[in-house]
């Protein structure tokens, strides 16, 4: 591919005066088909305070039918309105998306659109710009593929550009709250030093809830942590309007219409302190509202599995608009590495939930504002229970004749363990359109099983089930089983690229803190009492009628459970 870059059209230039009509240009390169896409970014008229500019995106690559072009401003430049494009900015990062009527945008097409702006000080003119993540007004474009292109947004020599797995070459911040709790419990200080992930699941736990850290309390912890070294955060983004709308323990503050509220009070803010420059040395993993998304494909409609309150959030598409959000706002930002939270294999490993999850997905990944350049991986199994790798066993083993997928215990999934699920994800993932460059990051905090408990080999093959119940390590009664389990251990260490495809093995869920309470408690986090964390409830569709597994006497969920903490220590596997 040719690297020469194409002639200057123009340089910058100032026609009038500064409170008169003024046009002020930023650089075009010479249009060429080499040049896969070019923006006109023209400042029409600049006075003390303010400007309105006009920009003008030409496409000389393939037909779109929805596009996003997005800048940087190094100055205090704040856009306040604008049109024939729904813009938004976080920090100085700038996205400007197509409107319903002018997302077609064919190969040699231009569109145009505006808006007005404040500044003080300097308003300088920005100095790159992409369409839907294409370096423009460049010959030829980026080149992910050669590490020394000067206009590659990947260049490893650029400390201010996203890397390809952030968790490689990096510690992992431990959080000091979570370390202390497991520090206090006997025996913990064999794990207080592990990192795991900062739950932002309220509006107030921005600030800090209750005494807490907040947000910038973290990442001034994370800094003095990092010293010269790379560091990663991982932040839980978690608070939908109407959130998890099949469980009652994880329940949310906001209800099902206040999406308002989640983008100007929980997102916003959220990204106004992570674009913080103060904060950009730091590789900042965001996993994306956990067990929302899936809850659309599985327990809406005419399933078994249906609730009233998934249909209502079907219907009204907040989910699909809150998700698309915070990946468009958080994405924005250099240093922020968005992860979309993929459920688990006993949740969307069939046949029947597999491909429409993905394909919700990337409904999700491309509505207000957002690309599928906004999403650096999916997470698997946050905050569950499902075995990393069962080895006693195959989905392509039979017994007698009869296939693993009909016992009992697998029940027609396609998937008997998270590893091999999240691999087929991905390429799932890819195939709808997400690209081919996504990692996957799997939760092991609790995904241990060990204990006396942990079969030694297969099962007995007189059935199928005697195969398969004798040597599977997940003890759950049922894969649907989800509130604070009964024999489950520590799992895996985190780890970065522990298997091609996956970035890292995490602790996004911090062991010890509760999934919910056993029983109804009185709380001011919006918290409701699931059954399912009751050890004497016997189950519902979403668990085929099974007892839930439970342990007993839990807090609401997040709080500590020390109980819990002993047990998942006991059982862990790899031994502690």
């Amino acid at each position: 591919m040719s690297r020469t870059r194409t002639a200057l059209l123009a340089a910058l230039a100032l026609v009038a005066g500064s409170t008169g009509a003024a046009v002020i240009a930023a650089p075009v390169q010479a249009a060429s088909s080499a040049v896969p896409c070019t923006v006109d970014y023209k400042v029409q008229n600049q006075w003390d305070t303010g400007f309105t500019t006009s920009v003008t995106v030409t496409n000389n690559g393939s037909a779109k039918s929805s596009w996003a072009v997005k800048w940087s401003y190094a100055g205090n430049q704040k856009i306040t309105n604008g049109w024939n494009a729904r813009i938004s900015q976080s920090g100085g990062a700038v996205t400007a998306a197509n409107e319903s009527y002018n997302g077609s945008l064919g190969s040699g097409g231009s569109v145009s659109f505006g808006f007005n702006g404040t500044y003080s000080g300097t308003n300088a003119l920005p100095t790159g710009f992409t369409l839907d993540g294409v370096t423009c007004n460049v010959d030829g474009g980026t080149d992910p593929t050669d590490p020394t292109d000067p206009t590659d947004p990947t260049d490893p020599t650029d400390p201010g550009d996203k890397v390809d797995n952030p968790y490689e070459g990096a510690k992992v911040y431990v959080n000091p709250e979570w370390s202390e709790k497991a520090a206090a419990e006997p025996g913990g200080s064999k794990v207080a030093n592990q990192p795991t992930g900062v739950w932002l699941d309220r509006i107030a736990a921005i600030e800090g809830a209750n005494g807490g850290m907040g947000l910038r309390d973290h990442l001034d912890a994370a800094l003095e942590q990092k010293g010269s070294n790379e560091e990663v955060v991982q932040l839980v983004v978690y608070d939908l309007p109407g959130r998890d709308c099949a469980a009652l323990a994880s329940n949310g503050e906001l209800g099902p219409t206040e999406i308002d509220r989640y983008k100007s009070e929980f997102i916003d803010p959220i990204a106004d302190i992570l674009s913080d420059s103060k904060y950009a040395s730091l590789r900042i993993v965001t996993t994306i509202e956990i067990d929302s998304l899936p809850n659309l494909v599985t327990n809406t409609g005419s399933r078994a599995t249906a609730t009233p309150a998934c249909d209502v959030m079907k219907a009204n598409g907040n989910y699909i608009k809150g998700v698309g959000y915070a990946l468009h706002k958080l994405g924005d930002i250099p240093n922020v590495y968005n992860y979309i939270d993929a459920g688990h294999h006993g949740w969307i490993g069939w046949d029947d939930n597999f491909g429409p999850s993905a394909d919700l997905f990337k409904q999700a990944a491309t509505a207000e504002g957002a690309t599928v350049d906004d999403v650096h991986g999916f997470i698997t199994n946050t905050a569950n229970y499902s075995a990393l790798k069962e080895n006693n066993f195959t989905i392509d083993d039979t017994v007698n004749g009869t296939s693993v997928r009909q016992s009992k215990w697998v029940d027609w999934n396609r998937y008997v363990d998270e590893l091999s699920f999240a691999k087929a994800f991905r390429q799932k993932l890819v195939s709808v359109g997400f690209n081919s460059g996504i990692g996957m990051l799997i939760d092991t905090s609790r995904n241990g099983w060990g204990g006396s408990a942990r079969p030694t080999g297969p099962g007995a093959k007189t059935s199928v089930d005697t195969y398969v119940d004798g040597g599977r390590y997940d003890r759950r009664v049922n894969t649907g089983n989800w509130c604070n389990q009964a024999g489950a251990g520590l799992g895996e260490r985190p780890q970065a690229a522990p298997e091609a495809g996956i970035d890292a093995y995490v602790w996004m869920k911090p062991p010890g803190e509760s999934d919910g309470s056993s029983s109804a408690i009185d709380n001011d986090e919006g918290k409701g009492f699931d059954r399912m964390c009751d050890p004497t409830y016997t189950g519902n569709p979403r668990n085929n009628n099974s007892v839930s597994g439970a342990l007993p006497d839990a807090p609401v969920s997040g709080h500590w459970f020390s109980a819990q903490f002993q047990e998942l220590m006991k059982n862990a596997y790899p031994a502690l």
